[in-house]
């Protein structure tokens, strides 16, 4: 791997802001190297698809967040290579397993230098996170498979639990620097955000991730967006000239990390008011879905791109939020099985291969949304019929290609894999690693922030098999 001067890293992370770079440098890993970069004095950031920022306050090192067990062991390293000092704490920003499987080694190294091991310090919240992901570890590794595109992802039952917690706020004092840990909802009930007063840094967590916030993610729990909005504006006051955050790269200046804020809020707050205006006059969950509008401008800002999760998602999670789960359709309150309500439905159009048919042809018309409709119908009634499953592959395949969310072609890709495996007779893992991309993928090379160039090929442009 090319080593990298902290200076490359900054010139990068200003090209990012300008538009004229994007993550994938950030998240392939080529800025990280065997040590920390130095973003300024005393402090160190592991670049890495969910980040870790350490600091030297002259008493030991505190951790903010410790990344995942995929760089656990460079995290160490590096560690060590950027001091002497041993990690005294460590703080969890949120319970997410992207930012809590790295203290392990450090744990050990305590462990056999018979000293006592780093405090870790989260909201009190974290440890009931971890006990309902203990609790419900099957049904967070069918979602995260589905989500990320690897078939063999197994969720993880074993964590290590916080030693200190708080509720509101909490001052800690190492070193010769102060660390303000402020509670807010967000992306999850358990942010946290971290000020460095002395050093006017500010650890966003998953409260900034260059991306459209993660308000909605559609197989997860629920999400707070008015509550995130509120965060945002809370930490713009602080003045900071440093903003490190969860996931992609920090932000530099007074006025950038304003800027980058103050958008994220505004996104949010837009969609929050226009939600509750359309709740308030009483429309149902799809007139809401579809009346709310989203602004253009701040989407095409580099940091609110909608590439992992997108507004849409968003919106279907305040309805959630304030709204409960009926959307106000009457035949959706107590609904027949799908499979039966799409066997009539097939049985009224002349059968499964005509609502089938029907689908390819708004497919090349460009009605995607409507052919997914058709498409999926015809599969429910005839699960079995090949024909019909190799047009369900080509209608989800060619809808993953066209979305710009993880999220949106996590699912459709899976989908599209489902019924290629029902259409060639083989299983899901093959067809979702037929292309490069999903083959990467499969293997855990995650990347949240930069579009996939080559979406899953399931079912192909055609649906067909070479």
């Amino acid at each position: 791997m090319t080593e990298h001067k902290p200076t490359d890293y900054l010139s990068y992370i200003d090209r990012v802001w300008q538009g004229e770079d994007t993550l994938l440098p950030h998240l392939s890993g080529a800025y990280s190297g065997a040590g920390l970069v130095t973003v300024r004095e005393r402090v160190g950031f592991l670049p890495a698809f969910a980040n870790v920022a350490v600091f030297d306050t002259g008493a030991g090192l505190v951790l903010v967040d410790s990344g995942d067990f995929r760089t656990a062991g460079p995290l160490h390293e590096a560690v060590g290579a950027f001091s002497e000092q041993r990690v005294s704490t460590v703080v969890y920003t949120h319970g997410h397993v992207d930012h809590v499987f790295g203290v392990a080694p450090f744990d050990a190294q305590a462990d056999s230098e018979g000293r006592e091991r780093p405090e870790v310090i989260a909201h009190e919240a974290v440890t009931a996170r971890f006990d309902r992901y203990i609790s419900t570890a099957g049904y967070n590794t069918w979602i995260n498979r589905r989500q990320f595109g690897v078939p063999s992802l197994n969720w993880p039952s074993t964590y290590r639990y916080p030693d200190t917690t708080y509720r509101s706020r909490l001052t800690a004092e190492r070193g010769d620097l102060t660390f303000e840990l402020v509670h807010a909802k967000g992306e999850t009930d358990d942010s946290t955000y971290v000020w460095v007063p002395e050093l006017k840094t500010l650890c966003t967590g998953d409260l900034f991730i260059w991306n459209t916030p993660n308000a909605g993610n559609p197989q997860k729990v629920q999400r707070y967006p008015e509550d995130w909005a509120r965060a945002l504006r809370a930490m713009q006051e602080l003045g900071a000239e440093l903003l490190l955050p969860g996931h992609g790269v920090p932000i530099v200046g007074t006025d950038r990390v304003h800027r980058a804020l103050d958008d994220t809020a505004r996104l949010l707050e837009s969609l929050c008011e226009q939600t509750r205006e359309l709740m308030n006059a009483g429309h149902r969950l799809d007139a809401v879905l579809h009346g709310v509008q989203v602004p253009q401008e701040l989407l095409q800002k580099p940091y609110l791109h909608p590439a992992y999760d997108e507004p849409e998602f968003v919106v279907r999670n305040l309805w959630r939020l304030w709204g409960g789960w009926y959307d106000q359709n009457p035949a959706h309150l107590k609904p027949a099985p799908d499979a039966a309500v799409a066997t009539e439905f097939a049985n009224a159009a002349g059968g499964a291969p005509a609502l089938a048919q029907r689908a390819v042809k708004l497919l090349e018309e460009g009605e995607l949304r409507l052919a997914s409709h058709l498409a999926e119908t015809a599969a429910l009634a005839a699960p079995a019929d090949v024909e019909v499953a190799r047009i369900r592959a080509r209608v989800y395949a060619q809808r993953a290609a066209s979305e710009t969310s993880t999220m949106a072609r996590g699912v459709f890709n899976w989908a599209a894999a489902e019924s290629a495996a029902v259409a060639e007779g083989t299983d899901l893992e093959t067809e979702l690693t037929r292309s490069p991309d999903g083959r990467k993928r499969a293997a855990g090379m995650i990347s949240v922030g930069v579009a996939d160039e080559d979406a899953c090929d399931c079912g192909g442009a055609s649906g067909e098999r070479g």
